[in-house]
């Protein structure tokens, strides 16, 4: 959660990247001109608007992914299709992590459509509870999983992806310390903790991997998200692959990955802190 005080301003700047009208020029030139026009019009402090969604969202995010991936693994087990002694094979790594990822983007997509309006230039001025007043007034209960296509499609993809990579690159340093290990000593590599800058690289690989795979599926779920709850005709219209395909004709591949340059290089430092965390209390209260 503390990371979310440096994530949130790059955050708004990628929502309202990814949220600019087709039919219009572009707002915004980049990042930095976003950043820019932000601190001219709300200042300093405006990056911090609406921060208790994403706080929220944040404890949602983080411990339902582990503990989804925990229960993945433990299916794995219970079905003799991994041993409990074992490190996992990659492709056992990326099914829990897409399992994880699934179950909790049912969870998360209330909180990212809060937090993607609060965001959105046409809603900049509301804060969280006015958001869902005027979401629930429009779509009901259901109207907060609007988007859920596309928070099922990133979060399923990016877990496999976050879980995967992160186990990857860990498997990776771990293999390269055996290597350099005399025979007599290699039975404890595995034992020891990683280096500290080791364990932060792994983390940090994670969260680039999240966000640069499956960043299309993030993009057309804030435009699907940030259009107002009023456009009720336009919403049924712009189904996620409708917006998608709007998306794509009118910019092509560059549309699709608008914003993410920013998203990776504040999910990186983000991403680590949270493995090393909980790699950190893992280690002082066992799971199992």
């Amino acid at each position: 959660m503390l990371g979310k005080y440096i994530e949130y301003p790059f955050d708004t700047v990628k929502v309202r990247l990814q949220s600019q009208p087709d039919q219009l020029p572009l707002r915004y030139a980049g990042p930095f001109d976003c950043f820019r026009q932000f601190l001219k019009s709300h200042g300093a402090l405006g990056l911090y608007h609406g921060i208790s969604v994403p706080l929220v969202g944040a404890a949602l995010e983080t411990s339902s992914l582990f503990a989804l991936e925990s229960a993945g693994r433990e299916v794995l087990y219970a079905c003799g299709l991994a041993s409990r002694g074992e490190r996992l094979p990659l492709p056992a790594l990326l099914a829990t992590g897409a399992f994880a990822g699934a179950l909790a983007s049912f969870v998360l997509n209330p909180v990212e459509l809060v937090k993607c309006r609060i965001q959105a230039p046409a809603d900049a001025a509301a804060g969280p509870l006015g958001v869902i007043r005027d979401v629930f007034r429009h779509g009901g209960l259901l109207g907060f999983w609007r988007g859920q296509v596309g928070t099922l499609i990133r979060e399923t993809g990016g877990g496999a992806a976050w879980f995967g990579a992160k186990e990857a690159v860990t498997a990776a340093f771990y293999a390269r310390a055996q290597s350099a290990a005399s025979p007599s000593q290699r039975g404890d590599v595995l034992r020891r903790p990683l280096p500290l800058w080791q364990q932060a690289v792994a983390g940090a690989s994670a969260g680039v991997s999240y966000n640069l795979l499956f960043f299309p599926a993030d993009t057309i779920k804030s435009r699907v998200q940030t259009r107002a709850a009023g456009e009720l005709r336009v919403v049924e219209e712009r189904t996620f692959w409708r917006e998608g395909l709007a998306l794509w004709r009118g910019y092509g591949l560059r549309g699709l990955y608008r914003g993410c340059g920013i998203t990776c290089l504040r999910s990186a430092p983000s991403s680590a802190f949270i493995f090393m965390s909980f790699d950190g209390l893992k280690r002082v209260f066992p799971l199992h």
